[in-house]
């Protein structure tokens, strides 16, 4: 994972909110993956903030969009914000 690459979850209600910061590598990618699955349940929507990030890997772009199955069962809305959302947002993706 990028040195400088975080995820801040945060909670309220029925949305979840996640916010990028620093680089989205390959791991990264994984790790936002991960995060996903251990906190979609019970959502209704879920934001995906990506205004921090610095820089995406071509490769982390294409992990993301090739295995965000994490909502599999679940009827959460993926919403991505900020410039770099729809650089690594899988296809039916909605964006603020």
């Amino acid at each position: 994972m990028a040195s400088n690459f975080k995820i801040l979850v945060h909670r309220n209600s029925e949305n979840l909110h996640l916010r990028l910061t620093g680089d989205f590598d390959g791991i990264s990618a994984q790790k936002l993956l991960n995060v996903l699955d251990e906190n979609c349940s019970n959502v209704r929507k879920i934001f995906v903030h990506t205004c921090c990030l610095k820089k995406i890997y071509p490769s982390a772009q294409e992990l993301f969009q090739k295995n965000h199955h994490f909502t599999n069962g679940q009827s959460a809305v993926l919403i991505f914000t900020g410039e770099n959302g729809k650089q690594i947002a899988p296809e039916g993706s909605r964006f603020l």
